[in-house]
């Protein structure tokens, strides 16, 4: 059994990663990392990573850039494989995670659902077909979610725009502009109300016709369940940068 240390054990997805691996046959929950610790855990939780005591097999990371970038030198440190799911995180530090994947198997995606990631999958085949659309994106969270757009928004606005050979680029200040709509971007728009766990959309207007592809998750196990799945990928490689893609090749 692959001993875990779950950083951002406090949140919302930590907390639902932490009983999913506390019923798992293949994980022991070794201790958590989280600036959050009030003493309700019935397991280690540290705050610094210097005062870890237990000797954890694998990361996994749903918090936020700052505590991922706290825990990241630990486990390169310590050769540990880490599974990061926080988003939000700035091109500087997307260099920084790359970097320490020269010296331990990291794995990262911005959404761990695998439907998620077969979306991005049908959007790569279609937008070359509908190149001539208006292309906008809409995500919808809850209002606790800090980061906007989202990382999945994100993802899959890059992952369009590479299938458009890099001509297309984002709008995310429309609201500030007065002149008509730019054919080559790609519109990002954010809801965020309620508890709603997570949905993205994304439409291809044309002149006559929309063509629109939507995914909407109910509850964040999806994503804990994701995670855990990669974790299991991920102690199994090389030192190396892996996603959803990877995993999506061998099912």
């Amino acid at each position: 059994m692959l001993e875990v240390l779950v950083s951002g054990c406090s949140g919302k997805m930590g907390q639902v990663v932490c009983d999913l691996v506390e019923k798992s046959e293949f994980f022991v929950l070794s201790c958590g990392f989280d600036g959050q610790n009030n003493g309700q855990f019935a397991f280690p939780v540290y705050s610094d990573p210097s005062s870890i005591a237990e000797q954890p097999d694998v990361i996994i990371d749903f918090s936020v850039p700052k505590a991922t970038l706290t825990i990241l030198p630990y486990a390169v440190s310590h050769h540990i494989p880490i599974v990061i799911a926080t988003t939000g995180f700035s091109e500087q530090e997307i260099n920084l995670i790359k970097q320490a994947s020269q010296t331990i198997p990291i794995f990262q995606s911005a959404n761990m659902s695998y439907d998620i990631n077969l979306m991005k999958k049908l959007v790569t085949w279609l937008a070359p077909y509908l190149a001539d659309t208006d292309i906008e994106i809409t995500e919808t969270h809850h209002n606790r979610k800090i980061d906007s757009p989202s990382g999945t928004a994100n993802m899959l606005a890059e992952t369009i725009n590479h299938a458009l050979n890099d001509t297309h680029f984002c709008e995310y200040h429309r609201h500030e502009k007065r002149e008509k709509r730019n054919p080559l971007e790609i519109g990002m728009n954010s809801i965020r109300g309620g508890n709603i766990v997570g949905e993205h959309v994304v439409q291809f207007f044309g002149e006559f016709e929309t063509f629109e592809i939507k995914h909407t998750t109910y509850s964040r196990d999806v994503f804990a369940e994701g995670a855990l799945k990669a974790t299991k990928f991920i102690t199994q490689q090389q030192p190396g940068y892996y996603t959803m893609d990877d995993i999506c090749k061998l099912t």
